[in-house]
């Protein structure tokens, strides 16, 4: 047992012995004037139970090692569900007021809750600036602004009568589609296989208010994304 954990403590001095030495080799000194990211992303938007997978790219070009300029886009698509506490004021009531008509019909049973299902598809484009270090050979840090334009189009999904009856005065098509301007902030890691070939994990936080004339306040966004970026062009960190 003693020889076991010897063995083990061992492995795990060895293991932090390598990562030190890595980080230790120096800043990178091969830097492409280039960069072209394609890969999975994930977004989430918890205020009205929004998840989606798609797919996400994202061009660059380094006028310095540490700024690149770029262009960024991702799709994806999933469920989300609205529920009245999030419609404006007014909405709200005169759901409200038509409830308790049917209610006091007895078209509804005792204890109802109101829900609007749909299936959302979402893109979001955005440029700018992004500060990077080069400090490591194993990897690279970054961080950047967000600020782009989200386009979203929500297509109901109603099965129940009810909901028919009343969600569908909000979207008479059965279909909103709406875009507006996002803002926040970002950053992640890329992992430097080779010269060429990165492993790159980066998230966005940001905040927009989608349907302004149904849904009374913004929402906060994640997006999380995960891929290969390729590096090609020129060296400049000569």
């Amino acid at each position: 047992m003693q020889q076991s954990h010897r063995t083990y403590h061992w492995a795990a001095a060895s293991l932090l012995q390598c990562l030190l030495a890595a980080v230790a080799l120096g800043q990178q000194t091969y830097i492409t004037r280039f960069d072209q990211f394609d890969g999975y992303t994930y977004l989430n938007s918890p205020m009205v139970s929004l998840a989606e997978n798609g797919y996400h790219t994202q061009f660059g070009v380094r006028p310095v090692t540490w700024l690149a300029l770029g262009f960024d886009y991702s799709i994806s698509q999933g469920d989300l569900t609205v529920t009245p506490n999030l419609l404006l004021p007014s909405l709200q009531q005169s759901l409200g007021a038509e409830l308790q008509q049917l209610a006091a019909a007895g078209a509804i049973p005792a204890g109802y809750k109101l829900v609007a299902p749909a299936h959302s598809l979402t893109q979001t484009f955005a440029g700018g600036p992004q500060l990077s270090t080069h400090r490591w050979k194993a990897f690279t840090l970054f961080v950047r602004p967000s600020v782009g334009i989200i386009h979203e189009t929500a297509t109901l999904k109603l099965t129940d009568p009810i909901e028919q009856a009343v969600v569908q005065q909000l979207a008479p098509s059965g279909k909103k589609t709406d875009h507006v301007i996002f803002y926040g902030a970002g950053g992640g890691i890329d992992l430097n296989v080779s010269r060429h070939v990165v492993l790159r994990i980066q998230g966005d936080f940001v905040h927009d208010h989608l349907f302004s004339d149904l849904l009374q306040n913004g929402r906060n966004t994640v997006r999380l994304s995960i891929g290969p970026a390729f590096e090609f062009g020129s060296n400049i960190a000569k």
